[in-house]
């Protein structure tokens, strides 16, 4: 794994990420019950089928949760990152990573030590909107993904008590995607939203959760549903599905019914709504001036779809929504996280928090910090950055009477409900990465997204031979391109073409090409306002069906059905398509 090594490496070398971690854990742990003679032993090497709970979820857990002392409550609503892309087996620079966090070497010790609920996989890339937070990376393809969730699996189902853990990641595909060789890349939700088809989004979505189920990842931190406002998100962007709350709310219960189809919990994100905020909750508290009435007809309508259509986990936001709780953050907002999400919108399954090692988190120490966010009505704290004062904090506030006990069971109960639901589902063979099935799927959708803002409406886009050329950074993308519009029967030269010029994430005004025949766009189509070309078109999304959709349409060999979600300056959101 040279790569994820590589990543450790530079991951280690930030000193921003590193300040996250410092004073973390040590070797204070309560000490963990024998197993008693009979329970449930690790499993051998598909542990969400072999340790499979049988009986009601729900029920089930009720019982279990009444096994547990103090200290395995507070294990159970944590779900910290590890660095190692192995359970038990690290280097020496994942074991110091490791260390920093727990007081541990391995992922698998973590485990052990803190009686943990879940994990979350993790990676670090520098042009990703949520990198800050991830110092860590243990993903790379999916045998080692699968190796990894199995071991890790072993060790939890070992446990007293035998609960499975909770494995999630950030798999939204488009600028957040976490694994991304060896699977079938999705495109970037705002595609999704120019394809307005949500047949196809549920489809494309069921292949996505299959190929993580089969990876061994039983939680998906996605989709979106935030709604953006006129002046967009910078930090959610093409994360989003559009601007438009109606047609939001149809995306948004689509791709749940398609992630949780294949066994794998869907998260919506970022409760109460992170897409009417210019702020980074990754740097600071955003304020989200909305009244009340706004965010009810505005932000409320996707979430509300998500719940309707079972999504098993909520994520809160890092966000100051000034319509619900003035000057507090939602994610320590009971008015927000108990009093509307439980209480209006009747969601009855896992809260859980945005990372606990964002700026807005870490106003507070970690134990006081969690026993907030626990009384405010998450149910599970996502990546503490001191994984042993978190639990301390929640011991103590047990001890002391700031956290209730029926509250942190309340808590776990959803959470061991939630692990014994996805656990009972039959997981899929990695052969199921890549099918024929999935690509058509996928590629049906990013076909139905490639969008025309501005040029002739039949016919082949280009004549000649064409050049091919791409804004710093995005040589993989010209190169698939390339490869793209020469299977579909377009002489593609050096230099001396048309030519075709690929933007994308973070690019600005000087990233166009004034010379371009044809401006594309691979993330929110904004940009293309400012440019001069001729012709002008959007994919969301730089994936390799993405652009294969893209040089059909390029050689008149396919349309451009998509339409743009948000307002691209005085574009039309079609030039086309009504």
């Amino acid at each position: 794994m040279t790569a994820v090594k590589r990543a450790f490496r530079v991951a280690v070398a930030v000193p921003v990420a590193l300040s996250l971690l410092a004073g973390c854990g040590g070797s204070d742990a309560p000490q963990q019950p024998r197993p008693a003679p009979g329970s449930a032993s690790p499993a051998a090497s598909a542990p969400s089928v072999s340790v499979a709970p049988t009986g009601d979820p729900t029920a089930r857990a009720r019982e279990a949760v009444k096994t547990f002392t103090d200290a395995q409550l507070a294990g159970q609503v944590l779900m910290p990152y590890a660095y190692g892309d192995k359970a038990d087996q690290v280097d020496e620079t994942a074991a110091a990573g490791n260390k920093r966090i727990a007081g541990v070497a391995t992922p698998a010790e973590m485990v052990t030590k803190f009686g943990l609920g879940g994990l979350i996989l993790v990676a670090f890339t520098p042009d990703d909107p949520t990198g800050a937070t991830n110092p860590a990376t243990n993903v790379d393809d999916p045998q080692q993904v699968r190796a990894l969730t199995d071991g890790l699996q072993r060790v939890a189902t070992g446990l007293p008590g035998g609960a499975p853990l909770l494995i999630g990641t950030d798999q939204e595909y488009g600028v957040v995607t976490r694994v991304k060789t060896g699977v079938t890349l999705l495109p970037s939700a705002m595609a999704f939203g120019a394809a307005g088809k949500p047949e196809l989004t549920e489809g494309a979505w069921r292949a996505a959760g299959t190929e993580l189920a089969a990876m061994g990842i039983n939680l998906d931190f996605a989709p979106v549903a935030d709604t953006l406002g006129p002046q967009g998100s910078s930090v959610i962007g093409s994360r989003s599905f559009g601007a438009d709350p109606k047609a939001n709310a149809a995306q948004v219960e689509a791709a749940v019914r398609g992630i949780q189809g294949a066994g794998v919990a869907a998260a919506l994100k970022h409760f109460p709504g992170h897409g009417h905020t210019a702020g980074d909750s990754h740097d600071d508290l955003p304020v989200v001036a909305q009244s009340r009435p706004k965010w009810e007809s505005e932000d409320r309508p996707p979430f509300a779809a998500g719940i309707a259509a079972g999504a098993g986990v909520v994520m809160s936001g890092h966000l100051d929504v000034e319509g619900l709780d003035k000057g507090v953050a939602a994610t320590f907002s009971r008015k927000i996280m108990t009093d509307v999400l439980r209480g209006e919108l009747k969601f009855g399954g896992v809260a859980i928090t945005d990372a606990m090692n964002m700026p807005p988190a870490m106003k507070w120490p970690a134990g006081e910090a969690a026993v907030r966010a626990l009384n405010a009505g998450n149910d599970i704290l996502l990546m503490p950055p001191d994984l042993a004062g978190a639990r301390d904090g929640i011991m103590a506030g047990l001890k002391d009477g700031s956290l209730k006990r029926e509250r942190l069971v309340e808590a776990v109960t959803r959470v061991l409900t939630l692990k014994f639901r996805t656990a009972a589902q039959v997981r899929p063979e990695l052969s199921a990465l890549g099918s024929a099935e999935h690509v058509r799927a996928v590629g049906a959708a990013d076909a139905a997204a490639i969008t025309l803002l501005k040029g002739p409406c039949s016919g082949p886009l280009v004549s000649g031979p064409v050049t091919v050329t791409a804004s710093g950074g995005r040589e993989a993308a010209r190169i698939t391109l390339v490869k793209a519009l020469q299977d579909a029967g377009v002489k593609v030269q050096a230099a001396g073409g048309a030519v075709v010029h690929l933007v994308g994430y973070g690019d600005r005004q000087t990233d166009l090409s004034p010379d371009a025949t044809v401006t594309v766009i691979m993330d929110t189509p904004q940009l293309l306002a400012g440019s001069r070309s001729p012709t002008l078109l959007a994919t969301y999304s730089s994936s390799p069906l993405a652009l294969s959709a893209l040089a059909a349409v390029l050689a008149g060999k396919a349309p451009a059905p998509g339409r743009s979600p948000v307002t691209v300056g005085k574009l039309p959101r079609s030039a086309c398509v009504k």
